[in-house]
C-alpha cells in the first residue's frame, strides 16, 4: 500500500468523522495526528527490521518489501503504546491515541480494507483519577465583573463567558451556534452536540441579556457587515465564525485580569457549571442531562467537590469525628 494510499485511507477516514459521527474540527485533527504518529512508528520499526536496520523507508518502499498496513497487529500497537510509557506520556494522551488507533481500523475493517482490527485485542490503561478543575462562586463572578463591556469586543465576551457559565455547553458547541440557536422568549438554546445529538438547554437571564446586548452592539456597529437574524451567534472581528482557539484565548487573558492565578479554559466553565448545580442540590442525572452525557459515570466526576465539603462539614459538626 502506498503512501498516498494510505494518506488517502486516513482523509476517508476524517471525512467519516465529522459527517457520520459529527466530531469536531478539533478531534479531526487530534485524530489524525495521533495515527500519522502511530504510522510513522510502524513504518520505522519495519523498515529497521526488514532492511538491517535500515531506517527511513516511505510506504512506497514498504509496500515493495512486502509489508503493509495490514500487518499491524495487536503486538505492534501494544509495542507503540510501550514507547509512550517510556516517554512519560500521560494516560490520557495514550488512551486517546489508542482510541483514534481502534476507531481507525474499525472503520479499515467495515469497509473491508482489513480483515479484522487489531487493536480491538488492545486494553486501554487505566486512567488516574482526576478531579476536574473549577472555579469557586466567588471566582467566577470575579471572572465575569472583571470583563468590561464597553465596546462591541468586550459585550461579546461577556456574552460568551455568561453563556458558557450558565449552560455548561462545550466550546465546540457555543462556537458553533447559530442566530436561530437561541431562543430569547423561552431562553433556551439548541445545541448540536457530539455525535450530532441535538439537545435543548435553558439559559439564565444574565447571559440571554448579555448576548441581547451583544447583538443589538452588532446591529448598530455599521463597519461589520453581517445579516442580523442569520448565520454564526458569535462573530469574530472580520464579521466570521469564531473559533474554539480564540474564545481560549480571551478566556485566558480575561482570567489573568481579573487576578485569577491558576489557567481558565473554556472547559473549566463547564466543569463549573456542573459543580456550582449539584452544589445547589440539583438531580445528578439533571445535569448529564444538562452536559448532554450519554453516561451517567461520565458526570459523576463532579461529585467529588460536593462530597468533599459534605465531608468537611460533617467533620467540623459531628461531635465524635
Amino acid at each position: 500500500m502506498s503512501v498516498i494510499a494510505v494518506t488517502q485511507l486516513i482523509d476517508s477516514f476524517v471525512d467519516y468523522l465529522v459527517a457520520e459521527k459529527g466530531y469536531s474540527d478539533h478531534t479531526c485533527r487530534a485524530y489524525a495526528r495521533d495515527l500519522k504518529d502511530f504510522l510513522d512508528y510502524f513504518r520505522t520499526r519495519q523498515s529497521a527490521e526488514n532492511s538491517g536496520g535500515k531506517k527511513g523507508q516511505d510506504w512506497d518502499q514498504a509496500c515493495l518489501n512486502g509489508w503493509g498496513i495490514e500487518d499491524i497487529s495487536a503486538l505492534i500497537i501494544r509495542s507503540y503504546l510501550g514507547q509512550l510509557y517510556r516517554r512519560q506520556m500521560k494516560k490520557t494522551s495514550i488512551a486517546r491515541k489508542l482510541s483514534a488507533i481502534r476507531s481507525f481500523f474499525s472503520y479499515l475493517e467495515k469497509h473491508h480494507v482489513i480483515s479484522e482490527n487489531p487493536a480491538a485485542l488492545v486494553i486501554t490503561p487505566k486512567q488516574d483519577k482526576t478531579v476536574p478543575s473549577y472555579l469557586t462562586v466567588d471566582d467566577m463572578f470575579m471572572l465575569l465583573d472583571s470583563i468590561k463591556d464597553d465596546t462591541l469586543a468586550g459585550k461579546r465576551n461577556r456574552a460568551i463567558v455568561e453563556t458558557l457559565y450558565s449552560t455548561g455547553i462545550r466550546v465546540s458547541e457555543l462556537t458553533g451556534l447559530d442566530v436561530e440557536n437561541i431562543d430569547f422568549e423561552n431562553r433556551t438554546i439548541r445545541v448540536l452536540g457530539k455525535g450530532s445529538v441535538e439537545r435543548i438547554v435553558p439559559v439564565g437571564q444574565k447571559a440571554a441579556e448579555a448576548v441581547k446586548a451583544y447583538r443589538r452592539e452588532l446591529y448598530d456597529n455599521r463597519s461589520t457587515v453581517y445579516d442580523n437574524w442569520k448565520g454564526p451567534l458569535f462573530l469574530n472581528k472580520n464579521g466570521g465564525r469564531l473559533t474554539e482557539r480564540s474564545v481560549a484565548r480571551m478566556l485566558d487573558q480575561a482570567a489573568r485580569a481579573a487576578g485569577i492565578t491558576v489557567p481558565v479554559a473554556p472547559h473549566d466553565l463547564r466543569h463549573t457549571f456542573a459543580t456550582h448545580l449539584l452544589d445547589a442540590g440539583l438531580d445528578l442525572r439533571m445535569v448529564q442531562e444538562l452536559l448532554g452525557h450519554k453516561q451517567l459515570s461520565t458526570t459523576q466526576k463532579y461529585t467529588h467537590v460536593s462530597i468533599d465539603r459534605l465531608m468537611a462539614a460533617y467533620d467540623s459538626a459531628h461531635p465524635r469525628k
